[in-house]
Parts: structure tokens; C-alpha cells; sequence
């Protein structure tokens, strides 16, 4: 009497970790690759643009197509912050042509 099981009837539910081992059960890891996951990077705050980087986690909840407009609205506050930063205090440029007189 043979007891062997054909090949192609074979469960592949054991795995070795190398070969020549002793197969051990290796459970499937839990990945999603479509879960969104934090990137648990430590943040100092700065004051001027944690509230733009905060709103970046509103992508996390939102389908593909809908990050768009959560990295647009956060680029545009980062750009605005940073040209704020060339305005220099004091008085104000002059809007009219130069030679012509202050009317």
C-alpha cells in the first residue's frame, strides 16, 4: 500500500525558512497595500505651517482621486507661508510709475 499523496494534491500551507529546514508553519504577514499607514515621523512644530501639515492626514481618509485637492490646498498654504516670509515690514512700495509725482 503507498500512502503518498500525488504531488498536485499537495497543501502549501508549510514553508521552509531555508533549504534542507524543517518546513514550519509561517503565518501570512497582514498587509493591505491599499490601508492607508501613518509614517510615524517625529514633527517639531514650527508655528507657521503645522496646520497645512496636519491637513495631509486628510488624505488618509479619502479615495485616490480626492488627494489631489488635499495636496494642492496644502501646497498653496506652504507657497503662501514661505512668500510671506519676502515680505519685508515697512512702507509700502510705491504703486505708481517712477519720475511721475505722488497725486
Amino acid at each position: 500500500m503507498n500512502d503518498s499523496v500525488p504531488e498536485d494534491e499537495v497543501p502549501q500551507t508549510a514553508t521552509a525558512a531555508e533549504p534542507g529546514a524543517p518546513a514550519e508553519a509561517v503565518p501570512e504577514p497582514a498587509y493591505d497595500p491599499a490601508a492607508p499607514a501613518p509614517l510615524n515621523v517625529p514633527r517639531v512644530p514650527s508655528g507657521n505651517v503645522d496646520a497645512r501639515l496636519d491637513r495631509l492626514a486628510d488624505a488618509d481618509h479619502l479615495a485616490t482621486d480626492g488627494h489631489v485637492e488635499v495636496y494642492e490646498d496644502v501646497h498653496r498654504g506652504l507657497r503662501d507661508a514661505l512668500t510671506a516670509l519676502d515680505v519685508r515690514p515697512g512702507v509700502p512700495a510705491p504703486t505708481g510709475r517712477p519720475g511721475s509725482a505722488p497725486q
